[in-house]
């Protein structure tokens, strides 16, 4: 029967009715509205009409489901899904059914979810109330025993709910392993399954003989769609459907090459130079083809089925050639943008210009054999073709698409080929390029020999599986450039994205660097995980299945007293990194704002910054630790289990961690002091938990445990603002006035602007010698790291002085030994 009335239902779930007398320009743009969102959501169930067994979404956002409501059907709905499955003559596809029971699943979860905070609700208010009174204590009022029974009973009947739920969630996951396995069995007999070769007599006479039925079907199903498109062009429908098919030729002509000159000029002026560009063409190119394509076949099936006038089935036809045609232009799109002959500046594999010119059009032949492999798959389904016609379109098609993936492998290999002769050489490829290549080669030889030997279902299998995994791979290469790319660009210290970080929140360069490539290489594992699911699609798995899968086994893995749980784990991990952006803000603030304005000195200020920072971690961990749902009674045998390695292994470590934690409370030194120790003297310049940094006179830092500064003998050489000593020496001849140098000296001890008036400098005749007379001055100056520059700068004033009075310092005494020569008879020396 034809629909010449309008759908009650068209969207998803049947929450959106459309009224026969909607406006059509409005019902264009609902429908465009249910396009975009189906794309979006990935798959276009816009269209679809409800189908039995599926669950429905609740007719109003707004309206809370009562939960009673929701356990009797989700209950009824796993029972059907139970009957439908365990029925013999059911025709109903597994993997609609295993996606059902997921959603049983789910819906249950989500409802345990609502219900556990209501249920923690009332037990805080029970336990606000207390127990009820003893027998012979004062009683209570009747409202509030009221008030305790009325609890009681909420309480009781959540309690029954959640594990009504979390048994419904269990029985959904039972039911989908049963799903799965009788999938996985039914998948395995199918692939094993034998009939005659097509070498062989038998293969065509089965063929011939179905052959006459085979052909009344299909002349039955183009007489059918004939008569839609007749019923398409009557005077109605005829300008919706000239203008949608018009679309179509734009989209695909102009509006393809329009699309990417447009993203060539943007990307060329706002894009910066470098790998981004090179990735985000390749994926603006794969998504013009896509969705120029697409969206023209979107345009002819919405010509044709304007105002809802293609019979159920027909529809339902037409809705698949579509989802296919949007494949095949993924597919055709994807290969076309590795390849880029046409710009090979923008190609991003490692394939020479011989290479990409051999496989130019290979990736818009593929498409088409995915297309006709869509579109001869659906026609046999719609048809009711016969089980010879369908062993012949798969053969057909095995062959065909394995021979263009071997075609396509022969043509690169002697592509190759021709450039080492030419005298270039080719590039190095990786291993799992070879190792894919290799597969490849190996899926067609098995996937040919298979369909001759009458394994069709096998080779076709095989051909499909080979183009499915090299879209796949190919579509994972590009996004992983795409996002290698994109995290290089954001987090580049000398970018603008990463200059603007380091300003605002004053990151490194390095930490940008690290946290490039941990961001990088998390969204790679992402992209693996979803690529592993996706290639599991046709085995009846896919991405949820791996996550799920993940996520029951680190649910269910013990650590000792320890349970790992990756919601939990990532919360824990968000907190930790949130509390520590605000610790480390909160220490930024006192150090930089508060502090300074305070009486403290600076070595106290430092020794307050570190105490308070240390704590505030402390007490980051431990909230971590509890959204991690990890006690501290938990890590008990951890702390167990290390006693013995604290004991001896550790017992340095937590020695200096100790005496650290002094060092930071009774301050015998703080970071500006100047300290002698055995070997070391220096100024102090930072304070940490396990060791202490001090600056030599040589600039160079010396690192020395906490532990020695409270078991050695220490000198703190500026401890309660010690003054500094400048003390002078020199040594003057017997005959020189005495009280001249005194009143020279003291006269430049006095004359410095480093000494200090108070105590005032002296100058005393420390010894006389048979040589010389020994004069000390001794003058304080502010600080001891001021001694050595003023006792120079003292020093050549004395000098200058001494010289403008002509008095020299003393020499020390010389013995001249000359060599008078042998004595002889007339020497004067010779004794007479």
């Amino acid at each position: 029967m034809k629909k010449l009335a309008v759908k009650e239902q068209l969207t998803i779930g049947g929450a959106l009715r459309i009224m026969p007398g909607m406006p059509t320009l409005a019902r264009t743009f609902l429908i465009a509205s249910l396009l975009l969102g189906s794309l979006l959501g990935g798959a276009p169930a816009a269209l679809a009409q409800n189908t039995p067994g599926s669950i429905d979404a609740p007719a109003s956002a707004t309206s809370a489901p009562d939960p009673a409501q929701t356990l009797t059907r989700l209950s009824k709905q796993l029972d059907d899904l139970k009957t439908t499955f365990n029925s013999k003559s059911s025709n109903a596809s597994l993997t609609d059914l295993r996606s059902q029971a997921g959603e049983v699943q789910q819906q249950a979860d989500q409802l345990v979810q609502t219900l556990t905070p209501e249920l923690e609700s009332l037990q805080t208010r029970l336990t606000v109330l207390g127990p009820p009174p003893a027998t012979g204590a004062p009683q209570e009022t009747p409202a509030v025993s009221q008030q305790r029974r009325q609890l009681d009973h909420d309480k009781a009947k959540l309690d029954s709910q959640i594990k009504q739920a979390q048994l419904l969630s269990q029985d959904a996951i039972k039911l989908a392993s049963q799903i799965v396995a009788a999938h996985n069995a039914q998948f395995q007999a199918q692939l094993g399954s034998r009939t005659d070769s097509p070498l062989g007599i038998g293969f065509w006479r089965n063929l011939k003989k179905s052959f006459p039925d085979d052909l009344a079907r299909v002349q039955h199903v183009k007489a059918l769609l004939f008569e839609e498109a007749g019923i398409a062009w009557e005077p109605d429908n005829r300008w919706p459907l000239l203008l949608c098919l018009i679309g179509a030729v734009l989209l695909i002509v102009p509006g393809r090459a329009l699309c990417e000159r447009i993203a060539l000029a943007l990307a060329s002026r706002y894009m910066p130079d470098g790998h981004l560009r090179r990735s985000a063409i390749a994926v603006t190119f794969t998504l013009s083809v896509t969705l120029s394509i697409g969206l023209a076949a979107w345009l002819v099936y919405l010509g044709f089925n304007w105002n809802d006038t293609l019979d159920e089935d027909v529809e339902s036809f037409a809705q698949a050639i579509v989802r296919t045609v949007f494949f095949a232009a993924f597919t055709a799109g994807l290969g076309r943008a590795l390849l880029s002959v046409r710009h090979p500046s923008w190609r991003l594999p490692a394939l020479t210009k011989f290479t990409a010119r051999s496989l130019r059009w290979f990736p818009w032949l593929l498409g088409g054999a995915f297309l006709l492999l869509g579109f001869l798959e659906r026609l046999n389904t719609f048809a009711g073709a016969s089980l010879p016609a369908t062993v012949c379109t798969r053969a057909f098609l095995a062959l065909l698409i394995t021979g263009l993936v071997g075609a396509a492998l022969l043509r690169a290999k002697r592509a190759r080929t021709t450039q080492r002769q030419e005298g270039e050489k080719p590039p190095q490829h990786a291993i799992w390029v070879g190792a894919l290549f290799g597969f490849a080669a190996l899926g067609v030889i098995v996937a040919w020999l298979a369909v001759l030997t009458g394994y069709v279902a096998l080779g076709f299998f095989l051909s499909w599986q080979t183009l499915w995994i090299g879209m796949i791979v190919a579509s994972l290469y590009l996004l992983s450039h795409l996002q290698r790319d994109l995290f290089d660009v954001l987090l580049a210290p000398r970018g603008r994205s990463g200059q603007r970080l380091q300003s605002t929140f004053n990151v490194q360069p390095a930490t940008l660097e690290q946290a490039s490539t941990v961001f990088s290489a998390a969204a790679q594992i992402l992209l693996l995980l979803v690529a592993v699911g996706t290639l599991l699609v046709p085995f009846g798995g896919g991405p949820q299945d791996i996550f799920s899968h993940i996520g029951n086994v680190f649910s269910a893995l013990q650590v000792g007293r320890l349970t790992i749980k990756p919601g939990a784990i990532f919360n824990a991990v968000l907190v930790f990194a949130l509390g520590m952006v605000a610790v480390r803000i909160v220490r930024k603030w006192l150090a930089e704002q508060f502090l300074p304005k305070t009486t403290m000195d600076a070595g106290m200020q430092n020794s307050l910054v570190t105490l308070l920072n240390y704590i505030a971690v402390v007490i980051v961990f431990a909230l971590a630790l509890r959204t991690a749902d990890v006690s501290l009674e938990s890590l008990t045998w951890i702390a167990s289990a290390l006693s013995v390695g604290i004991g001896f292994g550790l017992q340095a470590i937590v020695s200096n961690f100790i005496s650290g934690l002094i060092l930071l409370a009774e301050r015998p030194v703080k970071v500006g002091d100047w300290v002698s120790m055995p070997g070391v003297e220096g100024d102090i310049r930072r304070i940490n938990v396990r060791a202490t940094e001090i600056q030599l006179s040589d600039r160079s830092t010396m690192i020395v445990p906490n532990s020695q500064f409270i078991t050695q003998n220490l000198r703190n050489v500026t401890h309660g603002n010690a003054l500094g000593r400048v003390k002078l020496s020199l040594p003057m001849p017997l005959d020189t006035d005495a009280s001249k140098v005194r009143e020279i000296m003291l006269e430049a001890l006095n004359a410095n602007e480093a000494t200090l008036d108070t105590p005032a400098p002296v100058v005393t005749l420390d010894d006389i010698t048979t040589s010389a007379m020994t004069f000390t001055g001794v003058a304080y100056v502010r600080s001891p790291r001021e001694a050595s520059a003023v006792k120079s700068a003292l020093l050549f004033d004395i000098l200058s002085r001494l010289a403008k009075s002509q008095l020299p310092l003393s020499t020390p005494q010389s013995m001249i030994v000359r060599n008078l020569g042998p004595l002889g008879e007339d020497s004067p020396a010779a004794p007479m």
